[in-house]
């Protein structure tokens, strides 16, 4: 599969599923505040075992192509926790998770599974926005001791914001599909006019400020 057909292939399966939902006329409200035409729920394509293998099986395909040399997968709590499961048993490879915070009880624990010192790891996200929430857990696998080799996510905004903070700590990124692709898909399949094309891409250039 090459790089486009992934992206386009994804895109689709997402609105079809309904695990995004494009609604620029009655725009979502993200916990950040921002207001959003889309809204993204990838943990919808798990009831489709079409839709969830295909996701499984390109993942783990640009997991061997990118990071050969991973030896465990770490997925993110929670909605990367069931992809990672997938996508370590489809390489053979150990599995661990990661909350944003220790347990506030019991061992305290902050990543569940076995992991050694100086592993290398390959982090399961589901979804990208600005990648805050997905570099904590890459602080918490450094602090303890293992060697983040990258992150493999199904679907990115593509926010400039995400590149930077990706860049910044030296973790590289591949996602499986993108707002771009989405987008024309979403065109291609009639769920959206021109008229919202136009709002739908203007959101992401400043989402912050978009529809206030």
């Amino acid at each position: 599969m090459n790089k486009s057909s992934i992206q386009k292939t994804v895109a689709r399966y997402l609105l079809e599923v309904q695990a995004v939902r494009l609604k620029p006329n009655e725009p979502f409200t993200w916990s950040s505040g921002w207001k959003s035409p889309i809204y993204c729920d990838n943990r919808v394509t798990l009831a489709y075992p079409e839709v969830r293998t295909y996701i499984k099986n390109a993942l783990a395909d640009a997991i061997r192509q990118r990071f050969p040399s991973a030896e465990v997968i770490a997925g993110v709590a929670t909605a990367g926790i069931p992809q990672g499961v997938l996508v370590a048993d489809a390489l053979g490879l150990p599995y661990c998770y990661v909350r944003p915070e220790p347990k506030a009880h019991g061992m305290g624990k902050q990543i569940e599974g076995h992991l050694s010192n100086g592993q290398r790891v390959v982090v399961i996200e589901d979804l990208i926005s600005t990648g805050g929430s997905s570099l904590k857990v890459v602080n918490a696998l450094r602090a303890a001791g293992a060697e983040v080799v990258g992150m493999a996510a199904i679907f990115t905004y593509g926010f400039p914001i995400a590149e930077q903070n990706f860049a910044s700590t030296n973790v590289p990124l591949v996602c499986l599909s993108d707002y771009d692709a989405l987008l024309l898909e979403a065109q291609e399949l009639d769920y959206i006019s021109a008229d919202a094309m136009e709002s739908l891409s203007s959101w992401r250039q400043n989402p912050a400020q978009w529809g206030q």
